[in-house]
């Protein structure tokens, strides 16, 4: 038998591994190197005014992140083009201009159409942070002691610094039944707060309303001498897909009451915590209370203005009125309650609004995604633009958060119609 020397036979296994190294080492490369994952490219002519745009750089990033990325698996060209064209939409500083990926777009219509699965709140961008503009009534958030105007800094210990809205929402929102944690900071309050939130199915009803005495109102406490005084009152929590048609069997109904009832000193139209929707429909509940007139300007960069006047023929353009809001009033609430103001038509009560005041468009892009554009910003009649600064009502008073079940909000709007 032959027999190796000890010093040949390591020279031998070095040699064996180095080999096997280099070889292993190039295979990974060139696998790597040839991965390409599977894009298909839409021809399609670019607008004239970006034809001397280069994007050459943009292909060169794409093809570096496919060679040079150490985890391949990461690399899904889908998810690249969503952040691609999320990037281009945030170049606009616009929080209200963004492009919703198909999860995202049809959240977004289940809530206009009135039913999805979340804590019930509707949020927005303020001071470049996610902020609650409004939680709905009876929703998981409220119930929870989340409030219109809270920030919210995490979601589940995963900071909000750099997160756009719809990856706050797709996060927030999630099954009925599982549990989501927000850390907020109260407007009045300097430590922030974690919130533990049960999801549950949110069922949106636009509109209720009822006519009472006010001795029979549950959430106020006024002088015995105004108990037998009739308050007609519409609540708005939002302006989605049933809106009009909600509105119009709630005001019928009321309208109809209203023959049989004495001592009728006028009516409250309820937009707290409304986060607006479709502009039309706050044309159309304007035209409720105004029988002539502008409800809104439309005041656009290069097709001058949009005037939109009163359309219809409304049952209560006589009453007395008192509209309620407070910051989670916003968009299209705030451009009833600035027609109706501007108009000397009703005096509005509560909290300064959320202060939104541009219009945007809503369109398909196909398979399932979607664009909201900023079109125009709009004008109450009288030429006022709201945007950041809100409006603010005539008589100003705050709910009493250490005493929620009395409505001071409320009670002063009755007031103000019975003394």
């Amino acid at each position: 038998m032959l027999k190796i020397p000890r010093i040949q036979l390591i020279l031998v296994i070095l040699i064996s591994l180095l080999v096997g190294y280099y070889f292993g080492v190039n295979k990974i490369n060139l696998d790597w190197k040839n991965y390409r994952p599977k894009i298909t490219v839409s021809s399609r002519e670019p607008p004239a005014n970006i034809s001397n745009i280069d994007f050459s750089q943009f292909w060169t990033v794409w093809q570096k992140l496919e060679s040079n990325y150490y985890d391949k698996t990461k690399l899904d060209p889908q998810k690249m083009l969503n952040g691609a064209i999320s990037g281009m939409v945030q170049s606009l500083d616009d929080p209200f201009t963004v492009y919703l990926p198909p999860v995202q777009n049809e959240n977004f219509k289940q809530g206009l159409a009135g039913q999805f699965q979340g804590i019930g709140a509707e949020l927005g961008i303020k001071d470049q942070k996610i902020v609650v503009i409004s939680p709905l009534n009876g929703s998981p958030a409220q119930k929870a002691g989340v409030r219109a105007g809270d920030f919210i800094l995490a979601v589940d210990s995963q900071t909000t610094a750099n997160m756009t809205l719809s990856q706050a929402v797709e996060k927030i929102r999630g099954p009925k039944g599982t549990t989501v944690t927000l850390t907020v900071s109260h407007k009045e309050e300097n430590d922030p707060k974690e919130i533990e939130i049960v999801r549950d199915t949110i069922t949106i009803k636009s509109v209720e309303g009822w006519i009472k005495k006010v001795g029979d109102i549950d959430s106020i406490n006024l002088d015995k001498k105004y108990a037998n005084s009739t308050i007609v009152y519409a609540r708005l929590s939002q302006f989605g897909d049933n809106t009009n048609s909600e509105w119009l069997s709630i005001i019928n109904d009321l309208n109809l009451k209203l023959s049989n009832e004495k001592n009728v000193k006028g009516m409250i139209l309820d937009l707290r915590n409304n986060p607006g929707g479709y502009l039309s429909d706050a044309v159309f509940i304007s035209s409720e209370f105004l029988s002539e007139g502008t409800i809104v300007v439309g005041e656009e960069d290069v097709s001058g203005k949009n005037v939109l006047k009163a359309n219809r023929r409304g049952l209560f353009t006589e009453i007395p009125l008192i509209v309620l809001i407070n910051k989670g009033s916003a968009s299209a609430s705030e451009i009833v309650a600035g027609a109706l103001r501007d108009h000397d038509r009703a005096k509005l009560a509560g909290e300064t609004s959320f202060g939104k005041g541009t219009i945007q468009q809503a369109e398909d892009l196909g398979a399932g995604a979607g664009l909201h554009i900023t079109i125009a910003k709009w004008l109450t009649p009288n030429g006022v633009w709201v945007n950041g600064s809100g409006i603010k009502p005539d008589i100003e008073i705050a709910l009493d958060t250490k005493n929620p079940e009395r409505d001071l909000q409320l009670e002063k709007a009755v007031l103000e119609l019975v003394k």
